[in-house]
């Protein structure tokens, strides 16, 4: 997997704060704040790995990983749920768990979500 992250989240302070991180960190950052954005910057080529908030307006997390691999856009990306909840809902993911590969809970820890992004390059 390259070095190449997209955030997808509402929260304008997610978007800068995740931006300034990882971009310290050597990552090319892309930040939408809709899942159309996201579908959008999958088909212009985007790929690496997608930081996806669940809770956002007209397309929501779920929504989106759906149309992601409708479209066939799933092939080149990691993708990683962040969440407010403490836990994801169970029921909404379904047959979508085997295309999620964490859950990051809101506020996160710096460290650990550095961390949690550096091990998804490697896999």
């Amino acid at each position: 997997m390259n070095n190449k992250l997209m955030v997808v989240d509402d929260d304008p302070d997610i978007l800068i704060s995740i931006r300034s991180i990882f971009e310290n960190e050597g990552f090319e950052v892309f930040t939408v704040d809709s899942g159309r954005d996201c579908i959008t910057e999958l088909k212009k080529g985007f790929k690496g790995i997608i930081l996806l908030d669940i809770m956002m307006p007209f397309m929501d997390g779920y929504d989106t990983i759906q149309e992601i691999m409708k479209n066939g856009l799933g092939k080149d990306v990691i993708i990683s749920i962040l969440t407010a909840k403490g836990s994801p809902d169970y029921e909404k993911i379904g047959k979508l768990k085997s295309h999620i590969y964490d859950y990051i809970t809101k506020p996160f820890d710096i460290s650990s979500l550095i961390i949690k992004v550096k091990q998804m390059v490697v896999n």
